[in-house]
């Protein structure tokens, strides 16, 4: 199979776990100290995190999860982030930082130093170098997709669904050591999704988000945790943000643009992917090429050749999702406690933190 199809298939099943992009942002609620701290409403808490510019510091991340989630194990390629270990977190405050994810054994390690981004793993022993040009440099987060931590991500979250919620503050937390507000986000009544409420840990005096929670509907306890274990807020070594391969390792480079190629990228993505509603209940919607679902593993012996049978997608669809039908034809269905993905026959998705309905009527929509 090839290793775009491959790639394409295992993340339509696993656009569920994101559930819309909600569900990276998980984390439950536990029995905090509870600090006193001036109070602040809602809104200006809200308004002070999207502004909040939290300087240099260096965090450390702890990652677990109970989405309900089907026993794929190694099955679906890219699925074992989810059980990572931790994750080690360094910036200097204005554009350089270093992440350190730990799984296991292995170790990723990604260096953004401003210019240049380096991604190595220590499983493969294989490091891929970005230089980002001058006009790239220049959009806004170029570069810092993979170097971005979470729970800053939250920032973007909070700004995409605020306008679909309630907001409220609940009280106070200590996370990490530090004083925090308890803000929480649930949505309105008109929204139809699997998520009860979005709770918010942020530091009283950085503003910056130190632990997420989302809670689905019907549970007691948070589908996804992530927070901060450890959080120290102080300039960091400018050598942290510097990379040399190890020595053996194989070096890839690549330059990205923002040239005609890249537009006629991104307009293809865009007829590709349709985002269907907004807030809460946001669908996203595409097609994966014809031949995903035909593609036939090589076979191979040994562990090899079992992990490559169970990477076969309509292996996996046939033993991990159910199969569904309607007026908007047939495919298999794929449900978490924060949210579902449609993989139709004919080649179509849909994904959501929804009910398999609101997928459904996406689906059905021209």
């Amino acid at each position: 199979m090839k290793p775009k199809t491959k790639g394409i298939t295992a993340a339509v099943l696993g656009t569920a776990l994101g559930a819309g992009g909600l569900a990276f942002v998980a984390m439950p609620a536990s029995a905090d100290d509870k600090p006193a701290l001036p109070q602040v409403s809602a809104e200006d808490l809200v308004q002070s995190v999207v502004k909040a510019k939290p300087g240099a510091f260096d965090g450390t991340l702890k990652v677990s999860n109970d989405l309900g989630l089907p026993a794929i194990g190694n099955a679906v390629p890219g699925a074992s982030a989810l059980n990572m270990d931790s994750a080690h977190i360094f910036t200097d405050g204005a554009g350089k930082s270093r992440l350190a994810v730990t799984q296991g054994a292995s170790q990723e390690t990604v260096v953004h130093d401003g210019t240049t981004v380096w991604d190595y793993s220590s499983k493969t022993n294989t490091a891929t170098k970005v230089t980002i040009p001058a006009d790239v440099a220049q959009q806004k987060g170029a570069g810092s997709e993979k170097t971005a931590d979470p729970l800053a991500a939250s920032t973007e979250l909070l700004a995409k669904v605020r306008e679909s919620s309630t907001v409220s503050v609940d009280g106070t937390a200590t996370v990490a050591g530090r004083p925090a507000y308890e803000l929480v986000l649930t949505p309105k009544p008109t929204e139809r999704t699997l998520l009860r409420e979005i709770r918010v840990a942020v530091d009283s005096q950085t503003r910056l988000p130190l632990r997420v929670a989302v809670l689905s509907n019907g549970t007691a306890t948070p589908a996804l945790e992530v927070a901060f274990t450890e959080i120290e807020f102080t300039q960091q070594p400018a050598d942290l943000f510097t990379f040399t391969p190890p020595k053996g390792a194989k070096v890839q480079e690549k330059t990205p643009s923002i040239g005609q190629e890249h537009n006629d990228l991104a307009e293809q993505a865009k007829q590709d992917v349709k985002v269907v509603g907004d807030g809460w209940d946001t669908v996203v919607t595409g097609k994966v090429p014809a031949d995903a679902l035909n593609a036939a593993p090589k076979q191979q012996s040994g562990r090899e050749g079992r992990e490559g049978r169970n990477a076969d997608p309509k292996a996996l669809l046939e033993r991990f999702a159910e199969k569904v039908d309607g007026a908007w034809g047939s495919g298999y269905l794929v449900t978490t406690k924060v949210g579902s993905a449609v993989l139709t026959d004919d080649g179509r998705f849909a994904a959501g933190a929804v009910p398999e309905q609101v997928l459904y009527e996406a689906l059905g929509q021209k």
